[in-house]
């Protein structure tokens, strides 16, 4: 009798194993803009549900950098009553996470997200390591200071450093005065130059040219979505232009010391399979990738007038003849 019972218990234990392996997770994403970076780190979200065999059924929303859009988008994800919300970008997450303190019936579903520079000064945790509410993720916070350091490996003498961005981007306005601290240890003067919407990129740059000696572009939303525009001009007028995240490097920046995107996502994968486990998202810390990559585009740097320094070559992760 002890043996059938024994055997029992490991049949149900058997069954209870497949049944959670065969369960199915509906998570509903919402994407801030259409541009590589951004298209990476879903790919490296869904390839590690993939490779771990978790069954998950997304509903993919795309803002298309319109910050209305991201708010409809917010509530009517709370209509879908998913299992978990993926959030990709700060304005997406703070849209989601707005839309979820008015649905009463979705405060226990859990949210992650993930590409968001500063958490905190977001409104999305109270605390780094004890996030509170149910909604954690994956930040992607630039190293300020090696970002600055290869601007001036590759121009020793820059004196002055354009700043593109969207003001009205959380992320990217939090590392204006860091740039500006960081800029003052090298004797860097750090030039502003702000957009409100994709199509003010061109003559953003326009305004830079004369003005600085070289232009950089953070991991902004908004800006990166245009990043052909400010190739363009850069082009035309010999401006080093230099960006944060290493996909725009391919697309005709010269560098970037940044990390890969697509790891980037699939980190956030394996926090999304924690949380599916069973552990708590108001006690699961915020997490953050260090591993960086200095990505050059050896043909930008010709037609943007720049010599790459053989060190550089030298330590590169990847270079784009």
């Amino acid at each position: 009798m002890k043996k059938r019972v024994t055997f029992l218990c490991i049949l149900l234990m058997t069954a209870a194993v497949t049944m959670a392996h065969a369960q199915s997770y509906r998570i509903s994403v919402s994407q801030f803009v259409e541009h590589p970076a951004l298209n990476a780190v879903l790919s490296g979200f869904q390839e590690y549900m993939v490779e771990k065999k978790v069954d998950v059924q997304y509903t993919v929303h795309n803002a298309q950098a319109n910050m209305a859009t991201a708010n409809q988008i917010g509530h009517q994800i709370m209509g879908e009553k998913p299992d978990m919300i993926l959030a990709i970008a700060t304005p997406t997450a703070q849209a989601c996470a707005q839309a979820l303190k008015k649905s009463p019936h979705m405060l226990k579903t859990p949210m992650l997200f993930t590409a968001v520079t500063d958490p905190v000064s977001a409104g999305l945790v109270k605390d780094l390591k004890q996030p509170g509410a149910n909604i954690t993720g994956v930040s992607d916070m630039l190293p300020v200071d090696r970002h600055l350091m290869m601007v001036k490996e590759f121009l020793p003498q820059i004196k002055r450093l354009g700043f593109l961005y969207n003001a009205g981007e959380v992320n990217s306005k939090i590392l204006v005065p860091l740039f500006q601290a960081e800029g003052k240890n090298l004797n860097i003067e750090i030039v502003e130059a702000t957009v409100s919407k994709s199509s003010d990129v061109y003559q953003a740059v326009k305004s830079l040219v004369g003005n600085v000696d070289a232009v950089f572009i953070p991991t902004d939303n908004t800006v990166v979505s245009a990043l052909e525009s400010a190739i363009k001009v850069c082009e035309q007028n010999k401006l080093p232009l230099f960006n944060a995240d290493v996909d725009s490097v391919k697309r005709g920046s010269i560098a970037a010391m940044g990390f890969d995107y697509y790891q980037h996502g699939y980190q956030t994968g394996a926090l999304a399979q924690r949380i599916m486990q069973g552990a708590a998202p108001a006690t699961t810390a915020v997490e953050f990738q260090e591993k960086l990559q200095l990505h050059i585009n050896a043909s930008a740097a010709q037609k943007m007038g720049v010599a790459i320094p053989a060190a550089l070559r030298a330590k590169a992760d990847m270079i784009y003849e």
